[in-house]
């Protein structure tokens, strides 16, 4: 298992302020799991990374990998990056283009700490550009690969030493859309296949919830959530990590009245009275964030008959997108998102009728994230 503790960096600069880049970050990554570190650009993950890595001194903090401590500020333990055998791919493959495929798979076997004979070193290059799908192309110079194939190439060079840990910043970013798709499906399987313990750094949402088993979502240094996919994206748990995950909508208002018996709450709103779960304990009186995702906003020409959270809008804007319609409402000055099914016709400027399920919409201390 990797485990990370405490984890801060600062960085300072001539006639500038101290930076701090990472803050008390603390997090677990058992065996054979996959980990996304999640945030905007700058919010401290690829640091993060780069320091379990061992290529950042962090100021404070220990990771430990099987419980063999590779850093530790308390203790003044910091084993270099090329002795703590982790895999590493960057958003640059790096490969080298004097190479054939297999030399640049080859090359941390030839260059590492133990020698292994030139059978062995063919055996597992082998068998990992097979696991890739690069066995057919071993011998071609690397530089006559497409994108997908350089991306495989540089999986294969960090997996071929049998890595502990495998981490991977941005890989997919430099690739087109629909390339960059089929390769999460690739990663997907190789991770799941190898069962290799993996911490991917990204700024791109839907593939940390298309990947990972578990995802902590950054802000400004700091771990603003940890959690599993559909735990993020259904109950965030403050209102950033609510709207940096996916597409939602947001309201105000204040906690009026307490369900006794459970979680639910009823807050008076910018839409009027609107029954939520509460994400955690409120009180009568509270100021809340109201969530909900537009794919839980049900629209219907026809009157919706339920006890709660229902009003008539009129059709704003709305976008074909095939397989859906996104539709942009409004009650009374207030603009929802919702998303629908293509048979819904309704045009723009007509009124809908608007529903969300209580269980769907999430009361958030307004003060939170």
């Amino acid at each position: 298992m990797l485990s990370v503790r405490g984890l801060a960096t600062d960085y300072t600069s001539a006639g500038s302020a101290t930076v701090r880049a990472v803050a008390d970050v603390s997090f677990d990554v058992p065996e054979g799991r996959f980990f996304t570190l999640l945030g905007p650009s700058g919010c401290g993950k690829t640091t993060t990374l780069r320091s379990i890595a061992g290529l950042e001194r962090p100021h404070t903090g220990e990771i430990t990998v099987d419980s063999t401590v590779v850093f530790s500020a308390a203790r003044g333990v910091f084993v270099p990056a090329n002795r703590r055998g982790f895999g590493m791919v960057f958003q640059s493959y790096a490969i080298w283009p004097h190479m054939t495929v297999f030399g640049n798979a080859a090359f941390p076997l030839i260059a590492g700490r133990t020698p292994l004979s030139r059978g062995d070193v063919r055996d597992r290059v082998l068998r990992v550009l097979a696991t890739v799908a690069l066995d057919d192309v071993a011998n071609r110079p690397a530089t006559q690969l497409s994108g997908g194939q350089q991306q495989r190439l540089a999986l294969a060079r960090a997996l071929v030493h049998q890595p502990k840990v495998l981490l991977l910043d941005e890989p997919l970013s430099n690739l087109d859309a629909k390339l960059r798709e089929r390769m999460r499906f690739e990663l997907k399987r190789l991770q799941r296949e190898l069962r290799v313990t993996t911490v991917y750094v990204t700024h791109d949402q839907s593939e940390a919830l298309a990947l990972s088993h578990e995802i902590g979502v950054m802000k400004d240094g700091q771990l603003m959530q940890v959690g599993s996919p559909r735990t993020i994206y259904a109950r965030p748990a403050n209102p950033f990590v609510a709207d940096f995950v996916g597409t939602t909508n947001f309201f105000q208002g204040v906690v009026s009245v307490l369900d006794p018996g459970g979680e639910r709450v009823r807050v008076d709103s910018e839409l009027g009275v609107v029954e939520a779960v509460a994400s955690e304990p409120l009180a009568a009186g509270d100021r809340v964030v109201l969530t909900a995702r537009p794919e839980d906003v049900e629209l219907s020409e026809a009157r919706i008959s339920r006890p709660a959270n229902t009003w008539t809008a009129i059709v704003d804007q709305k976008v074909f997108l095939g397989e859906s319609i996104d539709f942009r409402v409004k009650v009374g000055e207030r603009v929802l998102l919702a998303r629908a099914h293509p048979r819904l016709a309704t045009r723009i400027g007509e009124p809908i009728h608007v529903a969300i399920d209580a269980g769907n919409v999430l009361a958030l201390k307004a003060d939170a994230g």
